[in-house]
This record gives structure tokens, sequence and C-alpha cells, in this order.
């Protein structure tokens, strides 16, 4: 038997949808679409027309409200009610779908519809509701790659998904055999940010005929977009949730409504607790029966950036003062539902005694904790006041790392203890399974050339052996060790690493090795100091060797911070250990626990750590970034291997360690070497690419060639790693060699007719594992669109640094953006506030200089304008250009053509270089 057609997967599913209740509909284009929305509209809202259905004119008028708007706006609009004027004068007020009764939309399935937009596309299968195209299923034979058809998804969203597809709110992608969904965007949508359904034990529904069974059934459908989706008003962007954090949600609501015990949620670090908490808060806190939602958040935690991810999902429910006066006053407006605030300044509302008349009236009322890296022992002790203070209070806590008899706190309690019953958990090596978090390759680096075993107190008596550890010589190896890996580690300083040490005198002792040596990397230190630390008037005090090293970071960036002005120094270098401006973050405990960063990839250890403190710190490196990120690289310099595997057993219940840990040096080796003899199996030496003639041997060859560049990506983060060609059984410049072979295919493939069906097209070329350039155009675009709106200084600094790095820019697109950029920081930004989108004004602001170059450029050359962005529009989709269109539309000698149409090529390469995608 055969493989299973695209067709026959087709209408296997379409059958399956109409037996869950999906009415099938044929709708051949556009036009077919928006009658068939305008019947379904009426039918959808007829009791609010009081049987009059909406005229042409006021139908246009619908039209007018929610066509050519952004995915974002769109989002928007779905989920509000339309105020339409009705010929008679009267006002209606349309609902596009109930976000309450899931069961009174209307669902409706239709396949193959023809779209129109830059070029002509068939779309597969289009799940419709309320008459809007709400769910896009896009299939490829079983067989095939289904990331294949993500690729083709993506295609769609730049050349045809407009008009009411804009509404599209899910994407699903599917072989037959693996299922997964995704959220629209504005913006590129990372493979990454996909997932495959689950049940609640999470095991994985990656089956088509279960995915619809499950996923797709209508109620399931319109439940995941009314209440499991989130619109981020900070990035405009719309974010669907994963199985585990829906199941949470359900479970916890469940708990709180269902009975007054506590619970706790586990999943591990970097799945996405913020966002499951939030949405649990935000449905108790529309719950008749509860009065006040509180998120509980440590000090520490409360960063500007944990800030800004709240204010994502609520504008506004995030103070971050110290001063108790501002939580009093939310807490005394009624509108004031769900608060986030911290432990520190709660414990302190319930304590004081200028609080009582505003907090007397609590002690009463329901009101529901939900309290994040619960696992702290400070709340325990924080929570017994808020406990005597609110009779009927609700408690339900969020980890990573629960405490465990193992583990247990200092008092001898565990998380148990504190919040009864676990209600959901996901463990880390689930998430590894499904991709939302990394695996971690751990080294163990020897530093200390004796028998015996450094870590073994009962060994050590006859030795000091805090003086072996911090001997002169040991910190001064590993400190040439780290500066001699970390730019291979980094990926030429792509991404960043911290270094943990025990004590604030070691990093001080670390910071200055560091200083000492001629190197590139910028190193930064943080930790807190003591305000009357002891000193003998000998030794330099802890804050004068902060001060030491702030006044270094104050010179390598540009800014005024001092110990005076703690946060703000902490704030700044959080901000840039996200955006891997700082090399190496030099730290005892701090940014150990809660720091989100996906350009953070190595952990560098000199420090014990066991159970919840070494797994929070390891998971400071797992978040999932891109193919050069495969794993977080962790680099112990003491032996804590036995201190790991039992973390790793503890935390994902299990006896093996081999879900989460990655493999040894060798064994990559091996699986480089396997890789590599299949690609030579196909193409011996790498002119042999050339005499590929079919696109399924070119298909062949792109994958294998992926593969040993993966396997090599891999070798290349181990300290040892050389490019040995007896070892690796390549030479370097046979590799090279081969590379330019697969570029030559892509850049083949990005000249050939678009409307040529290849089999090529959607193959995924990853060509960011070819390149290890930090500053091109996503890095610059990346720090632009978190430039600071509401301090002036602190914007002018950064934008200070963004020139800094333009300037020492190598990459090609990037250079010939930079005057466009200058132009953009020094003109546009300016002018925005705090609510603009950073982004959306600098596509706005390269649309507009675009429009008047190709103007200007068309007038010189006496070519309409309409002519010249269409050539345009080609070369960036297909690298072609149409020769005899453009001749036949300019005018004069053909001498004077001739000439002209050198310089209208030369401006085509160059507008696509510079602004194509």
């Amino acid at each position: 038997m055969g493989y299973q057609s695209e067709a026959q997967l087709e209408n296997e599913l379409v059958k399956r949808l109409q037996d869950q209740g999906y009415e099938a509909v044929h709708l051949k284009d556009y036009n077919d679409v928006l009658a068939n929305f305008r019947a379904q509209l009426n039918k959808f809202n007829e009791s609010k027309l009081l049987g009059k259905p909406l005229t042409d004119q006021e139908f246009k008028r619908v039209l007018v409200e929610i066509e050519g708007k952004s995915i974002y706006e769109s989002a928007k609009i779905l989920r509000d009610k339309l105020l339409i004027e009705r010929e008679d004068d009267n006002h209606v007020y349309l609902e596009l779908m109930n976000t309450r009764n899931w069961e009174d939309n209307l669902f409706q399935v239709t396949t193959q519809t023809t779209m129109v937009g830059k070029y002509e596309n068939r779309y597969d299968v289009t799940i419709l509701i309320n008459g809007l195209p709400i769910v896009q299923i896009e299939l490829k034979r079983r067989g095939l790659d289904f990331k294949e058809a993500f690729n083709q998804i993506q295609r769609y969203r730049r050349h045809s998904f407009q008009g009411l597809y804009h509404f599209l709110q899910i994407f699903v992608i599917s072989n037959g055999v693996d299922t997964k969904y995704f959220s629209n965007s504005d913006y590129d949508i990372q493979f990454g940010f996909t997932f495959f359904w689950s049940d609640e034990e999470n095991n994985l529904i990656t089956d088509l005929h279960e995915f619809t069974k499950t996923f797709l059934q209508p109620n399931h459908l319109a439940k995941m977009i009314s209440r499991y989706m989130v619109i981020n008003d900070t990035d405009k962007a719309l974010m669907v949730m994963r199985p585990y954090q829906v199941y949470a949600v359900e479970a916890l609501v469940k708990r709180a409504n269902e009975t007054d015990k506590n619970g706790y949620i586990w999943h591990t670090t970097g799945s996405g607790k913020t966002l499951t908490s939030f949405k649990a808060g935000q449905i108790l806190a529309n719950e008749e029966s509860v009065k006040k939602v509180f998120f509980l958040v440590d000090r520490q935690d409360l960063d500007s950036q944990t800030t800004a991810e709240f204010n994502k999902f609520e504008k506004g429910s995030v103070d971050r003062t110290d001063n108790t006066d501002a939580l009093i006053k939310q807490i005394k407006n009624p509108m004031k539902r769900f608060i986030v605030t911290t432990i520190q300044k709660m414990s302190n509302a319930v304590k004081n005694p200028n609080y009582e008349q505003v907090m007397a009236p609590y002690r009463e009322e329901r009101v529901i904790f939900i309290i994040d890296e619960c696992h702290r022992s400070q709340f325990g002790d924080m929570r017994k006041d808020i406990d005597h203070h609110f009779q009927n209070a609700q408690y339900f806590g969020f980890t990573g790392t629960p405490r465990f008899e193992e583990n247990k706190s200092q008092d001898g309690r565990t998380t148990a203890d504190l919040f009864e019953k676990c209600l959901h958990h996901y463990l880390i090596k689930d998430a590894i399974r499904d991709g939302n978090v990394l695996g971690f390759s751990v080294e163990y680096i020897r530093t200390i050339q004796t028998s015996v075993d450094e870590n073994d107190d009962t060994k050590v008596e006859a030795i000091d052996k805090e003086e072996v550890l911090q001997h002169p010589a040991r910190l001064n190896m590993i400190t040439d060790h780290i500066i001699d890996n970390h730019t291979r580690r980094s990926k030429s300083k792509g991404y960043c690493g911290i270094f943990a040490v025990d004590s604030i005198q070691s990093l001080i002792n670390y910071y200055d090795f560091f200083k000492s040596k001629d190197h590139s990397l910028k190193i930064a230190g943080i930790y807190s100091f003591g305000a009357n630390e002891e000193s003998d008037g000998t030794a330099e005090h802890s804050r004068e060797a902060l001060d030491r090293m702030i006044a270094d970071y104050n010179e390598m960036f540009g800014t005024d911070y001092s110990t005076d002005t703690w946060d703000r120094y902490f704030a700044s270098v959080s901000k840039k250990m996200k955006q891997a401006q700082i090399d190496i973050l030099l730290v005892v405990n701090m940014f150990l626990t809660g720091f989100d960063s996906k350009p953070l990839n190595t952990l560098y250890v000199d420090k014990n750590l066991q159970y919840h403190n070494l797994l929070q710190a390891y998971s400071r490196t797992n978040r999932v970034e891109k193919a050069t990120k495969p794993y977080g690289n962790i680099v112990c310099y003491r032996n804590l291997k036995e201190q790991t595997d039992a973390t790793i057993r503890l935390f994902s219940q299990t006896d093996s360690v081999d879900d989460v840990l990655m493999q040894s040096y060798d064994v990559y080796l091996e699986k480089f070497q396997e890789a590599l003899q299949e690609l030579k199996a196909i193409a011996t030496i790498p002119a042999d690419v050339d005499a590929l003639q079919t696109e399924e041997e070119q298909r062949e060859f792109i994958i294998a060639f992926k593969n040993v560049t993966k396997m090599l990506q891999r070798l290349q983060s181990f300290s040892d790693f050389e490019f040995n060609e007896d070892e690796l059984q390549i030479a370097e410049q046979t590799y090279e060699d081969y590379k330019s072979k697969y570029f030559k295919i892509h850049d083949t493939l990005k000249k050939e007719d678009p409307r040529k069906e290849s089999i090529l097209q959607d193959i995924d070329f990853e060509l960011e594992l070819m390149h290890t350039d930090r500053i091109n155009v996503s890095y610059i675009m990346n720090l632009i669109a978190q430039l600071t709106m509401d301090d002036e200084k602190t914007r002018e600094q950064e934008i200070k640094l963004i020139k800094q790095e333009l300037d020492h820019a190598s990459d090609k697109k990037l250079r010939l953006k930079v005057e466009l950029i200058y132009n953009f920081l020094d003109q546009v930004v300016p002018q925005l506030n705090e609510s603009d989108s950073i982004i959306d004004a600098y596509n706005k602001y390269e649309e507009e200089v675009q429009e008047r170059e190709m103007t200007t450029f068309a007038d010189e050359v006496g070519l309409a304008q309409d002519v010249l962005k269409e050539q345009v529009a080609t070369y960036e989709y297909a690298n072609i250009i149409e020769d005899s269109t453009i001749m036949d539309r300019l005018t004069g000698s053909f001498l004077k053509k001739n000439k002209a149409i050198q310089a209208i090529k030369r401006f085509i390469y160059e507008q696509a270089e510079k602004y194509g995608a």
C-alpha cells in the first residue's frame, strides 16, 4: 500500500469534522468567503437584527470596520461588539463571536479556497466560526516532514492572507502522524512556538484523527479561542496557551470554585508559568464570589522585565514601588479585582496599623492568593502574617522546583505542607520532549589535581579545602579556560553566559582576574552588599569593589550608575543580559532563579549546588531560541555530577537522567560521523552536488547536510573541540565547500518561477546554522524594540549604544540600513510615547522612505511608479526581473532604454537587499 495522499488526508479530516457538527461549505474564492460571512453574520445576529438582514450598504459598513486591520487589531475586534448604523438611522451592536456560550457559535469547514494576493494560493482546510476564517489547517502527505506545511503557511501569510483572513487565530499543521498548532501573528513566527496537544497526563496527541476529536471539537475550539488565547497589548501580538497550561488553569479554577482548599501547580522552569498563573488569576477575578485576587511575587523578582511581562497581559496590573500606600490604593479601588504585588508589601499592609481601616473588611471576604516561586522559604514565613489576617483566603502556588522531603526548607516543611495538593504537573522531561525548554549539556572540568575529592568533607580534614578552592592559581586557570572557550560557546557572542561563584569575595577575585587579562569579553558583576558590613580598615569593602565594577560598566555602556542607584544598575544589567550585550555576568545568588533570557546559553559554576538551587540555576540557560541554541551549556569547575543526577531524578520523577542531560562528546562525535557518511552517500565530494539532477536528490542532500551541521553545532560547544580532520573524518575546507553547495541550491530556488510547484519550496533552509555574526538586522531590531520609552536619559544611552553597534556592523544587509535606522532613531523615536509600538513605527517609517525612494527614482528614469513597484515585489519573491516588461514601458531610443534598464536593475537589487524579507 502506498502513502496516503494529501487529498485523502483532507477528505478524511473534513468527514470527521462534519461528524463533529461542522457544516461543510464550498467557498471557491474570496467573493464566496465574503458572501458566506454576510449570510452567517445575519444568522448569528438574527435576534439583534430583529429579523432584518443587513442591506448592501450596511454590510459595506461592517467591512469598513473590520477589513484592512492588523491581525492584532482583528483579534480585538473578534472579541468585541461592533456598532453599526442601520439605514433607518438606528444603531445595532453586532457580535462576531460568542466568547461565553461557546456552543451558540456557527461552525463551518471549507477546502481548497483560492486566494489571489501578491501570488495565487489555494488553502487546504479552513474552519470558519460565524463565517469568519478562524483556523487554517495545512496538510502534507504521510512521510513528509510536517514542517513543510509550516513553511507553506509562512508563505501564505506573506502573500495572500488578506481581508477577513486577518481574523485567523490558530494554524494547524499535520502530515497525519504529527500534528501541531500555533497562533497567528503580525510578525515572524518561529517554529519553536508550535505546540503538540496532549491529555491531562501530558501524553502527546499527535495523530490528526485524535487531534481532531479533542482539540477541534467545536466547543473546545471555541473555548481555546475565547479563554485560552491572550492578546499581548505591549507587543501587539496573539498568544495561544499550551495544553499543560490549559489543564493547570482548569484544575486550579475548579479547585477554587468547588472547594475551600489550597493547591499548587508544579510546572518546570521555563515552561511559561507567568502566563499560566496570570490566566488563572484573570479567570478567578471575574468570579462574582471572589472579592480580590492577589498575585504575590518576591521583591527581587519584580524587575522591569517581569513588570513588562505582566503588563503585556493587563496594562497597569503591576505597581513596582516599594511604597505600600500604592498597594492600598489599588485595594481600595473596587474595579481593581486582580492585583500583582510583592509579598513584602502585602505583609506590611496587614501588619501596619495605618492600613487597618482599609484591610479590616477583607478579613472575612473571599480572597485568593496566587504565589509565584512558592518553593522559597520566605513565603512560608511572611505567609503566617497574611494567613492570620485573611480568614477566608485560598492559596495557590506555582513552582518549577517544589520542596520534597529530600530538599525540604530549613524549618522542615515541604511545598505540600503549605499548599496541600499538587493540582497539575509538567516536568522538565516533558518540556524537553515537547521542545518547550532545552536539555542541558554538562561538562565537569577538573581543577584540582589530587586524589582527594574536594566535595567530600570527610576526607579533607587534613587540608584547608577553602584555601585550595580559592587559591589564585586555580582561579586564574578557570578564568583563562572561560576566556579561551567563551567565544565559541556563545556563537561569536550571539549568546551570553552567567558565572555563578560561591561568595562575594570570590566574585571580586574573579572579576579582577578577568580585568587583568587581554580579551574582548564584556564582563560585569552584581551582588547585594551589607550597608553595615564590618571591615578591619585594610581590606576593601564589598561596596567599594562593586562601585569599581559599576564604574567599569558605566565606561563600557555610557551609563552613570553607582551603588547609590543600585536598583537602576540591577535593571540595566537585567535588560542587557536579555539582549546579550554583556558577555559574562558574575553572580553569587542573583539571577540564578526567576531570570529569563533567551540569549543566555551558558552557565559557568564554581560553587556547590543541589536540588532546587541546582535546577533553578541550570534552567537559566534552557530557554528555547533557535537552531543555533540546541541546549543549555553548563560548565562545572567542581564535581557536581552526583548532585546533578540526583536533582534531575528528583524533579523528573524518574530513575533516568538521559531525557534531560545531553550525551558526552564521544556520543556526538559518533553521531556526526554517521551523519557525514549519509551525506557522502548522496555526494561523495562537494562537486558531486552539482550532478544531483532531480529535486528529490537535492532535497536529500539538504536534509543530510543540515544533520551534519546540527551535529557539528553540538560538538563545537565542548571545551576540547577542534576541527581535527582525522577525528571528524572531514577537512574544514571540505565542509565549507559542502556549505557553498547548500547555499547554491537555496539561491537557485529563489530565482525560480514562483508559479512552479517545487518540493524544495517548503524545505527549511536553516541558514542561521551557517552564520555566527552577532550584529545583524535582527539583533539591531531587537535592541530598537526594547528601547526604554518612559525615561529619556536611559533611552538616549540605549540609542547611543545602538549607533555604536551599527558603526561596527559587517553584515551586508545591515550596512544598507544603517542610514535608515540612524534617521529613525533621530527623527521618529523622540516623537513616540509609551503606548506606541516601536516596531510598528519603524515599519511605517521604512515603508514611507521606500515609497519616497521609488517615487524619486521612477521620475528620474521615466518609468511608471506602479511598474517599478511590481518589479521590486516580483524580484523580492522570485529573483526575477522582467526586462521586456520594463523595456515596453520606457520611452526614447534603444540606447537610452538600455542605459535606463541597467540603472533600474541596480535599483531593484538594492531595494530587495535593503527592504526585502
